[in-house]
């Protein structure tokens, strides 16, 4: 089994729509793939109307949190979308993409990157406007070569010179939201330091004393020592161990399925969840 656990559509930050996401996925040569948008729920119904058979679908959000003044991403499986705490959390979130975006773009103006509003929203679309978008304008205009390479402490980095923050939840809280709401946690990309400071491993064992069910280890940002070090660290925590692409079509680089997930730690995580269960395709509509 090949199986990807976190990537994005055009509900948030990915240039593939939900649908278009599942059947490349399919064409990838993927058994199972999870749709993680940022803070939302909203691409899952698309996305399994148009589930082709042999695919199984796991339903996700990547929830933005923050501790201590440093910027995460956690990783929620399989929880009830209609639970209603969690809903207003994500909701909460959301809300204040706009307004942070808008002050980004003010600040990148203010250092004479000639950015648009209007720029930025007609690359989101429908999607929840993000520092991925901001990073596409700034391709768009010749400032940044790629999106990655806006995420720097020059330009869009926690901390950087046009950053703005947001409303985030405490990942203590995350974590007991998403299990109350039946789902399951994994901490994303825990030591891409490339993005900017990460937390330190005293924080993570704290989170997994919370109820933290696992870290992304195999993912584009960990090289190989970073990845030895954070299984190491995982074994010593009782903590699950995923690979997944972290997929945003082409916004990045990475393919989808170019890392994975080991199919008996997904077994795992669907043992664990009760909120939702993974949807098998049946075969949805043909490409248009």
């Amino acid at each position: 089994m090949r199986i990807d656990l976190h990537t994005h559509s055009t509900a948030s930050d990915g240039t593939d729509t939900p649908a278009e996401l599942v059947r490349n996925a399919a064409a990838a040569g993927l058994d199972v793939v999870a749709l993680t948008d940022h803070d939302t729920v909203r691409g899952h119904a698309a996305a399994k109307s148009a589930l082709p058979e042999g695919l199984t679908l796991v339903t996700g959000a990547e929830l933005s949190c923050r501790l201590d003044g440093v910027g995460l991403h956690m990783l929620a499986y399989l929880f009830d979308p209609d639970e209603p705490e969690l809903a207003r959390e994500r909701e909460l979130v959301r809300d204040d993409r706009v307004p942070r975006a808008r002050t980004m773009v003010r600040k990148l103006r203010e250092l004479g990157v000639p950015v648009e509003w209007e720029q930025v929203a007609r690359i989101a679309g429908d999607g929840s406007v993000g520092r991925p978008h901001i990073a596409t304008a700034l391709v768009e205009l010749s400032v940044v070569d790629t999106v990655s390479d806006a995420f720097t402490p020059e330009w869009l980095a926690d901390g950087g010179r046009a950053y703005a923050e947001k409303h985030e939840l405490d990942p203590f809280d995350a974590i007991r939201l998403v299990k109350a709401a039946g789902g399951v946690t994994v901490f994303a990309h825990p030591a891409a330091v490339k993005r900017g400071q990460v937390v330190p491993e005293s924080s993570i064992a704290a989170l997994a004393a919370a109820g933290l069910d696992g870290i992304e280890v195999d993912h584009m940002d960990h090289d190989e020592p970073t990845r030895a070090r954070l299984r190491g660290l995982a074994r010593e925590l009782g903590l699950l161990t995923t690979g997944s692409s972290d997929y945003h079509g082409s916004r990045k680089t990475v393919a989808l399925g170019e890392y994975t997930t080991d199919p008996e730690i997904y077994g795992e995580i669907t043992r664990r969840a009760t909120g939702a269960f993974p949807v098998p395709g049946a075969g949805g509509p043909a490409a248009p």
